[in-house]
C-alpha cells in the first residue's frame, strides 16, 4: 500500500503522523510511503533521515493526497486538506468532530473513509490512541497552569507549589480520566492541594491510593463545582465522553464566584470544551481572560512538545497502520472490531453513533456498509 504523511499545517503544530523508524518498518513490510518536505522537521527529523527510512519525498501536498491510499496525520484536516480528499482514500488521525460540522460535513462530501484515532477501542475498554496524547496534555496542563497563575500573564501570583509558610496553589481537576489522573500526580508531586471531582467513584478511589492524603476527592455535582470553584487557583478540565461533544461542567455564572486570575486550562477543548466560557484558542494566541478569570483553551496542547508527544504516539498507532496497509482497509476494519470504532466516516456515511447523534446526522451501522464494500470475485 501507498501510505502518505503530509505536513501538519494547523498553526504551531509540530508533530508528524510517522517518525523515519515507523516508515523503517512500514517499508520492510512491502509497503511504500510518501512524506511531504519537511513533515518531520518539527522532532527533528530531516528529509534525509526519512529517506533512509525508505520513504520518498514529495514536494507538496497535493502529490500525496493525489496518490496515496492511506494518509496518516496527527490532527484533524483543515479546509485545503479536506479540499484534496477523494473518495476511496482513507484518512487516519485525530478528527475531534462532535464541535466541527463543518469538518464532517466536508469530509462527508469527499467520500473518503475516516478512521479516528480518539475513538479506536481497545479490549479493556480504553482509547489507546487518545491516551498518549491524553497524558501528555495532562502533565502539561499543570505547567501551563503554573506559567498562568504568574501575575505578568495574567494570574494571581500564586507559585503553584508555595513556599515555606505560605500556602500552595489549590488545583481542581474535573474528572478522574487519563487526563485528569495525569494532572493530578503532576500537580500533588509539585506540591500543590489537589481536589478532584468525577462522576463515578472507583477512578477517585485509585487516586486517593495512588496519592494518598495530598488529594481530596469529591463525587461530581453542580453544587460541589460550584463551592470548589470559588476555593480553587487553577481548574484544569478533563471530562470527556468517547466521540460526543465534552459535558459542560462549569457555567458562565459561575465564574462570578471565582477569584479573579484564577486559570482554567481547558483539556477538553477538542471535543468542545467543558467550560462554558471556552472557545478553541492557539499556540500563537493562548489564552483570554472572561470577568477576570484566564483561560486557556488550546486545541492542540501536546504539539508544543512534539518530540515526546510523536514518539508517545507513533507507539500507538504504527500497529493500526501495519494493520490497515496489511490487509487492505476496508478488510482491516471489517476484521477489527475495535479498529471499526474509529471509523467515523465511511464514503458519505456518519458510522459512529456519538458523533453523529452531537452532530445531527443520521447514524449508518459500519457492518454491513463494509461488507458491501468488498471487491467482488
Amino acid at each position: 500500500m501507498l501510505i502518505g504523511v503530509p505536513r501538519e499545517i494547523k498553526v504551531h503544530e509540530y508533530r508528524v503522523g510517522l517518525t523515519p523508524e515507523s516508515v523503517r518498518e512500514l517499508v520492510a513490510e512491502g509497503h511504500a510511503v510518501l512524506v511531504q518536505q519537511g513533515a518531520g522537521a518539527g522532532i527533528g527529523a530531516e528529509d534525509a533521515d526519512y529517506r533512509s527510512a525508505g520513504a520518498r519525498i514529495a514536494a507538496a501536498p497535493a502529490e500525496i493526497f493525489e496518490k496515496a491510499e492511506l494518509i496518516v496525520k496527527v490532527k484533524e484536516p483543515l479546509a485545503a486538506e479536506r479540499a484534496l480528499l477523494r473518495r476511496g482514500q482513507a484518512l487516519f488521525t485525530y478528527l475531534h468532530l462532535a464541535p466541527d460540522p463543518d469538518q464532517a460535513r466536508d469530509l462527508l462530501a469527499s467520500g473518503a473513509t475516516c478512521i479516528a484515532y480518539e475513538t479506536v477501542t481497545s479490549p479493556d475498554g480504553g482509547l489507546p490512541l487518545l491516551t498518549p496524547m491524553s497524558v501528555v496534555a495532562g502533565r502539561m496542563s499543570i505547567q501551563v497552569a503554573a506559567h498562568y497563575l504568574e501575575r505578568p500573564h495574567g494570574g494571581r501570583g500564586v507559585l503553584i507549589s508555595g513556599a515555606a509558610g505560605v500556602p500552595a496553589a489549590r488545583v481542581l481537576v474535573l474528572g478522574a480520566g487519563v487526563v485528569g489522573s495525569n494532572a493530578a500526580q503532576i500537580a500533588a508531586g509539585v506540591g500543590a492541594e489537589v481536589v478532584i471531582v468525577n462522576r463515578s467513584a472507583a477512578p477517585l478511589r485509585r487516586l486517593e491510593s495512588e496519592l494518598g492524603p495530598r488529594v481530596a476527592t469529591f463525587a461530581s455535582t453542580p453544587q460541589a463545582i460550584e463551592r470548589e470553584l470559588a476555593r480553587a487557583d487553577a481548574v484544569i478540565g478533563a471530562a470527556l465522553v468517547a466521540g460526543a461533544r465534552a459535558p459542560r461542567l462549569v457555567t458562565r455564572s459561575m465564574l462570578a464566584g471565582m477569584r479573579p486570575g484564577a486559570v482554567l486550562v481547558d483539556v477538553s477543548i477538542d471535543q468542545g470544551g467543558c467550560f462554558e466560557t471556552s472557545r478553541p484558542t492557539t499556540h500563537a494566541d493562548p489564552v483570554y481572560a472572561v470577568n477576570g478569570i484566564v483561560h486557556y483553551c488550546v486545541a492542540n496542547m501536546p504539539g508544543a512538545v512534539p518530540r515526546t508527544s510523536t514518539y508517545a504516539l507513533n507507539r500507538a498507532t504504527l500497529p493500526f497502520v501495519k494493520e490497515l496497509a496489511g490487509r487492505g482497509v476496508i478488510e482491516a476494519l471489517r476484521a477489527n472490531a475495535h479498529l471499526r470504532n474509529g471509523l467515523n466516516i465511511f464514503r458519505g456515511e456518519a458510522t459512529h453513533r456519538e458523533v453523529a447523534d452531537a452532530l445531527g446526522l443520521p447514524y449508518s451501522d459500519p457492518a454491513p456498509l463494509l461488507d458491501a464494500a468488498l471487491p467482488r470475485r
